[in-house]
């Protein structure tokens, strides 16, 4: 069967590591074609042997703007036409959208291919938008343009239905690389003394996500101040970059960014804080934390949790959004209201002050990881629905 995946951006970020990992596992059955532009997603598609195609891409924000809002149409427009080319091109059966910006190239692609209408066609939808006109127009349009809808959990799923009541959806949690987040492959003691920092003895905390207002670096920062205050020897690091800049984007992620330094500074926590940038060995990093931290201001799903749950590192994550459905608080790890520094810090203290306990919640986190969310076990939920549409 032959799939085209479509991605609208070259920058790689938790939605294309997911799509990278669901290409990684496809059975042979599948025969694979990602439509994304020239950049990192392209060349990193290429090098595990999946066959690409390039399209223009957008960066256009879901905000109406009267000078960005057209630009991104227009790049729109010219995207769906190149999607319709590689569909037909591919022969494909079933089109895969890895994110709501390409469901809308989909629906850009809708007016058909010459002869025949286009292939059915399934949006994954991995974030949630602010509630407005704008975003309910787009959900709908996303949800006329697929057969299917697949939320990355029903966190995500109700927000859809919320705007686009008519969606057709089904919930599949994002999976990891199990073989990759493996900790038998990484030695911990190893992976600690790569990252060269200073005092080998603190308590080490890590958040992996992009840089940006809602992953909230800045409650890990104050957290950290408040647990340092209390006594704890801790050190964080923050692994990422503003990865969106471009004007258009919802956040200013680059003034975000020198906010951050400037609070760092303020708290005299810059011996204590790591930016340590976009890393490819994020499992070895991973592996050497002692806490793994997600204190987004909301959180559809939480890819980072369940890579940390792999590595055996227990987390503590945002209560807001899809991370319930990933953690049970007090067993895998800790679910906290966003913002609340003093609620984290009180828990970070508590895990790193009973060993016992933070092994127990990190066996138990690899436990469901192995369990629940292995990228065979999402290939094979997708493989599923593309048997069932192309059918």
């Amino acid at each position: 069967m032959r799939v085209l995946y479509v991605n609208h951006t070259a920058e790689v970020s938790g939605g294309e590591r997911s799509l990278l990992t669901l290409l990684g596992a496809l059975p042979d059955e599948i025969e694979p074609l990602l439509a994304t532009p020239r950049g990192d997603l392209l060349e990193a598609a290429r090098a595990v042997g999946v066959p690409t195609t390039e399209i223009r891409g957008t960066a256009g924000s879901l905000r109406l703007h009267p000078l960005h809002t057209p630009q991104a149409l227009a790049e729109m427009a010219l995207a769906g036409r190149q999607v319709r080319r590689a569909a037909r091109s591919h022969g494909a059966r079933v089109l895969h959208a890895n994110s709501i910006r390409s469901g809308l190239l989909l629906a850009a692609a809708r007016p058909g291919l010459p002869g025949r209408a286009l292939p059915p066609g399934v949006v994954q939808v991995r974030d949630v938008l602010p509630p407005g006109a704008v975003t309910t127009a787009t959900l709908r349009a996303v949800s006329r343009a697929a057969a299917v809808v697949v939320a990355n959990s029903r966190y995500t799923a109700e927000a859809v239905r919320a705007a686009a009541p008519g969606a057709r959806l089904e919930v599949i949690h994002n999976p990891v690389d199990l073989d990759r987040f493996d900790p038998a492959r990484i030695d911990r003691g190893a992976a600690r003394d790569a990252l060269g920092l200073p005092g080998t003895r603190s308590v080490l905390l890590g958040l992996v996500a992009q840089l940006t207002p809602w992953k909230g670096q800045d409650t890990a920062v104050r957290a950290l101040e408040v647990a340092r205050r209390g006594g704890l020897d801790a050190h964080l690091v923050l692994v990422g970059s503003a990865k969106f800049v471009a004007r258009s984007t919802r956040f200013d992620n680059e003034a975000y960014v020198a906010g951050l330094r400037a609070a760092i500074a303020r708290a005299g926590l810059e011996d204590r804080v790591s930016f340590l940038g976009e890393r490819d060995d994020v499992p070895e990093i991973v592996r050497a934390l002692d806490i793994l931290l997600l204190p987004s201001v909301e959180e559809p799903f939480g890819r980072a949790l369940i890579e940390a749950m792999a590595l055996g590192v227990p987390v503590l994550a945002t209560n807001v959004g899809g991370p319930p459905e990933i953690v049970s608080d007090g067993v895998e790890g800790r679910l906290l209201p966003p913002g609340d520094a003093e609620a984290w810090a009180a828990a970070i203290s508590e895990i790193a002050g009973d060993p016992a306990r933070a092994a127990a919640m990190g066996a138990a986190g690899r436990r469901r990881a192995l369990a629940e969310f292995g990228a065979d076990r999402h290939a094979a939920a997708l493989l599923g629905l593309y048997r069932r549409l192309a059918a």
